[in-house]
């Protein structure tokens, strides 16, 4: 038997019109999911490829608890539960705190904590009507696990996810529903680490940094990939991984080891 096998499961994944949403979702519904695709604002590059592997988009603010509702509400309609959420959504924001405003803190907590919390409260309804449990794998980052002194604002929030996932990974293990995360590093191709490069004076310079940071990063002379992290995402949300909740598994090259070596 394939552990890894998601035939007619129904996941949700926010912020899935790019980067590791996007590759999540094509992960999970490559191993027969039927997959849901929520994002604030989709793309037409995906209209041909998702609809190839029957992955459905939503628009949806996930910083509303009532768009989240309404979400999982009608992801569930389609089988009668939920199996996985992968509460994947989130900004960056690389401030100091002098220069944070309340608006600013409004946008990263609600849609780096927020939307996670809620997203797993709706979920979670669906997935304890009948016994079978499920998985949730929450995106939250290196600096969920370590904080880092550019960004305080958005460590806190990924901080704060992780200590959200282990807390309801307790809550829930009796009705059989695991939740993880994830904790990559700096990945390629995310609207994240784009717009950190973009606005940087020397793009490859800044590429190079990112790099630096992560030694097998460095070692490899690249980034991590968008599908790397979704693999991961993929084995936390399937059978194979029965047996681990409240986990954070760090996908970052080794950034979050400490100083790399010279």
């Amino acid at each position: 038997m394939n552990a890894t096998d998601l035939t007619d499961r129904v996941a949700v994944v926010t912020g899935g019109a790019s980067g590791i949403g996007r590759a999540s979702a094509a992960a999970l519904a490559e191993a027969g999911a039927k997959v849901i695709v929520a994002d604030y604002s989709l793309l037409s590059e995906n209209d041909e490829p998702f609809s190839t592997l029957k992955i459905e988009q939503q628009v949806c603010d996930v910083r509303s608890e009532r768009e989240l509702k309404k979400l999982m509400d009608h992801a569930a309609s389609l089988t009668g539960r939920i199996d996985i959420l992968v509460n994947n959504a989130g900004i960056g924001m690389v401030k100091q705190i002098d220069n944070v405003s309340e608006d600013d803190w409004d946008a990263c907590i609600g849609t780096n904590v927020k939307a996670a919390f809620f997203g797993c409260k709706h979920a979670i309804r669906h997935m304890t009507s009948d016994g079978l449990g499920g998985s949730i794998v929450n995106v939250s980052s290196n600096a969920g696990i370590l904080p880092r002194a550019h960004d305080p604002v958005y460590s806190i929030s990924k901080l704060a996810l992780s200590g959200l996932t282990k807390s309801l990974a307790l809550c829930h293990s009796k009705d059989r529903i695991r939740i993880n995360g994830v904790c990559p590093g700096p990945v390629g191709g995310t609207r994240m680490i784009e717009s950190e490069i973009d606005i940087a004076d020397d793009r490859d310079a800044a590429i190079k940094r990112l790099i630096a940071a992560s030694p097998a990063a460095q070692a490899h002379g690249r980034m991590i990939e968008v599908d790397e992290v979704a693999q991961a995402v993929l084995y936390l949300a399937s059978d194979a991984a029965i047996m681990i909740t409240g986990t954070l598994i760090a996908i970052d090259g080794g950034k979050s080891l400490g100083v790399p070596p010279q």
